[in-house]
């Protein structure tokens, strides 16, 4: 759908001229960003999505590794003020939500954070925000794989009596030589994006209503086993704790912002998307914070260490019955593979996009004039995703996931307030409120939450960004299709 509006009577224009070191700060106009919706190679997205499918998305996107494997390492940080870590992380989640919804409604494009850094503060942030975008999405659908694999083997357990043995479920340096539901997990979830958009969605909200029923269930028989005594020692480890406890907890909100980058397979982009990143949000958050008080309730917040499955263990000890546990383990199962399906989703259509600026090789925009699908796209990145979730511990994932995700949300703030000073007049069908506020609170959460983060966790995210710099300066820069518009009408010259 094109632009609606631009009420701006200066239109951008459509080539900058550009070069050198100013070529680093190039603009991709709005009205462009918008016109090229869903053009790929040999073929275009299909506008299939509605704000219902597009909500789904999110919350598929969402909800999964967080609450149902990320617990147990949080727990052990902040002991019972987790339910606090995840009211910062959730707020940090807020602040950024609101700005993606309004650039959504915006420039309802697939690129999403990466886009809207292309509008707004040129192409080297716009890599660099998409590089970060790489590592949120491609890197947390194999941590959540690998996640998925310890609800599998609970599963196996309470059903058949079995387990898939530790050299062929753990990673090197785990006791295993490869995770094989990790990988399989990724591969199931390619087949499904390969049959077309619709279709996943339709996939996807089938297994979100089951992880909201899984979760629900957990809170009901939990409670049964609440003890406010578990409250007495609330913070044990003071606000040190529940700052780290909240910056990894961020991972459990990653994939709110998972239907903006389906901006060019949405019926209606500039309506729906704002309210389905909002719904969405909303509708984790007061999940998360629910189960998350129900678990501490029901155990010792020092029996959460080690603990991969807690909500599983949770039910089974609280019922007396292996049956609940296993119970929660089935729907953990499902729940999990949503995330790994939607999120892989959006490293696909990022990719795309980027792709079709000329930052990346074009084999990434092909789309396939049957399904609508960038096929090649999927099976490349799907394939890179199960190689990490089969070799790489989860822990690893989850900080190098949220560091990513951080930087990321931080640019989109500041992209809201620019893009505010650089066209104020841009039809915008929602509006951060209190002008500059939130966006200046969203990107203040993020710096807060990315330096709570360990040593380790920067030294792998600056190893990664000088990676994508050295990639950006020798293939984006000078393939960029900017770079190549503006010596193609100095040609004709």
């Amino acid at each position: 759908m094109l632009d609606q509006g631009t009420a701006s009577p200066a239109v951008e224009p459509s080539v900058p001229k550009t070069s050198g070191l100013s070529a680093l700060t190039r603009r991709k106009p709005v009205e462009r960003l918008v016109a090229e919706g869903g053009q790929g190679e040999g073929g275009s997205l299909r506008r299939t999505l509605s704000m219902w499918q597009l909500t789904m998305i999110s919350i598929g996107a969402t909800l999964g590794t967080g609450i149902f494997v990320v617990l147990g390492d949080a727990v052990p940080k902040a002991g019972p003020a987790v339910t606090i870590a995840f009211v910062i992380a959730g707020l940090t989640a807020l602040f950024s939500a609101l700005s993606y919804a309004e650039l959504a409604g915006s420039i309802p494009v697939a690129g999403s954070s990466y886009s809207y850094a292309y509008a707004t503060m040129g192409e080297l942030v716009a890599w660099v925000c998409g590089w970060c975008l790489v590592l949120e999405y491609g890197v947390s659908v194999a941590a959540v794989a690998v996640g998925w694999g310890e609800y599998l083997n609970e599963l196996l357990d309470g059903t058949i009596g079995v387990t898939i043995p530790d050299v062929l479920s753990s990673a090197p340096g785990e006791g295993g030589i490869i995770n094989l539901p990790g990988l399989i997990v990724v591969l199931l979830a390619m087949v499904f994006l390969l049959g077309g958009a619709r279709e996943s969605a339709l996939v996807n909200t089938v297994m979100v209503f089951v992880k909201i029923a899984a979760l629900v269930l957990f809170c009901a028989i939990g409670f049964m086993g609440f003890k406010s005594g578990n409250y007495a020692d609330f913070m044990p480890l003071g606000m040190a704790g529940v700052s780290a406890a909240g910056a990894s907890l961020f991972f459990s909100y990653i994939g709110f912002d998972a239907a903006s980058t389906a901006g060019e397979e949405a019926k209606d982009p500039k309506r729906d998307l704002p309210r389905a990143i909002m719904l969405s949000l909303l509708i984790v958050t007061v999940l998360y914070v629910l189960v998350a008080a129900v678990a501490v309730g029901a155990w010792n917040w020092k029996d959460f260490e080690g603990s991969e499955a807690s909500l599983a263990a949770i039910m089974n000890d609280v019922s007396g019955q292996a049956f609940w546990g296993t119970l929660l383990a089935a729907g953990a199962v499902i729940s999990i593979a949503s995330v790994v399906l939607t999120v892989l989703y959006g490293q696909t259509r990022v990719l795309f996009a980027m792709s079709r600026d000329g930052l990346v090789p074009k084999v990434f925009a092909k789309v396939s004039g049957k399904t609508g699908t960038p096929r090649v796209n999927t099976v490349i990145v799907s394939l890179f995703c199960g190689a990490l979730a089969s070799v790489i511990p989860l822990g690893k994932l989850v900080d190098a996931t949220s560091i990513g995700t951080l930087f990321a949300f931080a640019l989109v703030n500041i992209a809201v307030i620019v893009l505010r000073c650089t066209r104020p007049t841009l039809d915008r069908t929602f509006r951060v409120p209190l002008g500059w506020t939130f966006p200046i609170l969203g990107f203040l959460f993020c710096v807060y939450n990315m330096f709570s983060l360990d040593s380790v966790t920067w030294v792998v995210f600056g190893c990664w960004m000088a990676a994508g710099l050295v990639f950006y300066f020798l293939y984006g820069m000078r393939r960029s299709r900017l770079a190549t518009d503006v010596m193609a009408s100095d040609a004709e010259k």
